[in-house]
């Protein structure tokens, strides 16, 4: 079953879904005030570049790539379907959005996750590609209920 991972624009129903699945966990997830998942419209902005990946006609994951400026990216939206975790999607799509970065000469890339049982399988895909945890950056503030990794590229 291979992958193909697009750019989108958000148009189509199935990436709107997974999408609003993506908010309402990051909800779930974090309390009231300390979730930074960018919605619908904060994703349809000229600095946010999202992709979808596809399987066999579904949408099994997407993330996002938002530009910071000064050769900064941000990882935003990294979600895979429920269906589909454990197969590999996840990785494939932050491969394809650290490619990107380097293509597009970024030298650092950051992300805004939260903390506690719920990431932990994100944490340890990012670590495992070399993201390491540091301060707060851009409009963020640190709580107990996120954290902020890095990778420079």
């Amino acid at each position: 079953m291979s992958l193909s991972i697009r750019v989108d624009d958000l148009a189509g129903q199935p990436v709107r879904d997974l999408l609003a699945l993506h908010l309402a966990g990051m909800r779930d997830s974090s309390p009231p005030g300390h979730s930074f998942a960018l919605d619908l419209s904060g994703l349809q902005v000229p600095e946010v570049t999202v992709w979808s990946a596809w399987r066999e006609g579904a949408v099994v994951g997407v993330g996002a790539l938002r530009m910071l400026g000064g050769g900064v990216g941000e990882i935003k939206s990294m979600r895979v379907h429920p269906d589909h975790l454990g197969q590999g999607v996840g990785a494939a799509i932050l491969e394809h959005i650290l490619d990107e970065a380097r293509r597009r000469g970024l030298g650092r890339l950051s992300l805004e996750t939260g903390s506690g049982p719920a990431f932990e399988a994100a944490l340890a895909l990012y670590r495992k590609r070399g993201f390491h945890e540091g301060p707060a950056f851009g409009d963020y503030e640190k709580s107990p209920f996120n954290q902020f990794l890095h990778l420079d590229l």
